[in-house]
């Protein structure tokens, strides 16, 4: 529990206090287990305890959602928006509300003006949400298009965010027909995914019939240590056919000490005779064409742009689709 939880436990009595505390530990160390339904039983004591403090009812909100209880998530965290002032749980809430089959309201959040204040992260999140909205709409298109307009999409190196960014762009091509690119962004997913976070390695084996464990190991995803036996029985092969080779190389080797020393005295020659010294090349040699990188290709690395991103990386011209009925009757200018 970090100190500002601590801080606003201090109203209470200091009985009650680690009481409330010691549940709230309790239900985010269920959380870290992937047991939800327990974090939400801890958490649902702390709130019969202290259900004015903000932190508590934050944590009831968080462990009601990972359970499924969208409909309690959302109360308690629209009361801990009340009590802290923090936005930060609105990714969530609008969840909540796909959660509950209402994928309008979820917009609405998206579209609200507390969605504006919010973090790169948030906003990066709130994204997420949005696309699966429009996928609940029926909007396929307008899914894959929310998170194309999202830069981090971009970004070759590992962000917090980069995983379940780069899964969710895939589910939104999977759903809109694009099977090649999805395959194509689950497998990014993988490469992101350290923790597990999402079943990325299920979702591109469904799309291409490949098997999860031979994934693991092209991306180096060691979850159940099966790679690690594969590379210690390729190395004792490796090891045996190195001690077979060093057999047959002593046994072509000369053996006679009159070779042997033949070819001391030959030695001595050639490191008595003067070395003549190698001419500096006067210019940097040429590159081949293979080293040579196409203008383009600096200017994508320059922008951030992996060219590992490219191919899957889709552009379809569906028009401005997010925009809602509202805005297609304004006149054009």
């Amino acid at each position: 529990m970090d100190s500002e939880a601590r801080a606003e436990l201090r109203s209470l009595p200091n009985d009650l206090a680690n009481l409330v505390a010691s549940h709230l530990v309790a239900a985010a160390r269920a959380l870290s287990e992937e047991e939800p339904e327990r974090a939400y039983e801890h958490a649902k004591v702390a709130r019969r305890f202290a259900g004015r403090i903000g932190v508590v009812r934050e944590a009831v909100g968080i462990a009601a959602y990972h359970a499924g209880q969208y409909a309690e998530a959302l109360g308690d965290l629209r009361a801990a928006r009340r009590l802290t002032g923090s936005d930060e749980y609105l990714p969530i809430m609008a969840d909540c509300e796909r959660g509950l089959g209402r994928p309008e309201r979820a917009l609405d959040l998206v579209r609200s003006r507390e969605a504006e204040r919010l973090n790169r992260a948030g906003k990066i999140e709130l994204a997420i949400v949005e696309s699966g909205a429009r996928r609940d709409l029926g909007q396929h298109d307008a899914a894959v298009i929310t998170l194309q307009r999202v830069p981090e999409l971009r970004d070759p190196q590992p962000r917090p965010w980069s995983a379940r960014l780069a899964f969710a762009y895939a589910d939104a091509l999977a759903a809109a027909g694009h099977h090649a690119a999805a395959a194509d962004w689950f497998a990014k997913a993988m490469a992101f995914d350290e923790d597990g976070e999402t079943d990325a390695a299920e979702r591109y084996a469904q799309l291409t019939g490949g098997v999860i464990e031979d994934l693991e190991e092209d991306y180096d995803l060691d979850d159940s240590g099966n790679s690690d036996d594969a590379d210690e029985a390729e190395e004792a092969e490796e090891a045996e056919e190195a001690e077979e080779v060093a057999e047959k190389v002593a046994e072509e080797l000369p053996s006679s000490e009159d070779e042997v020393s033949g070819d001391a005295e030959a030695g001595d020659e050639s490191e008595s005779a003067p070395e003549e010294a190698a001419p500096e090349p006067s210019v940097v040699p040429a590159a081949k064409e293979d080293d040579v990188v196409p203008d383009e290709e600096k200017e994508q690395a320059a922008n951030g742009e992996a060219g590992a991103l490219g191919p899957a990386f889709i552009e379809p011209h569906f028009g401005d689709v997010l925009d809602g009925p509202e805005d297609r009757d304004k006149p054009t200018s």
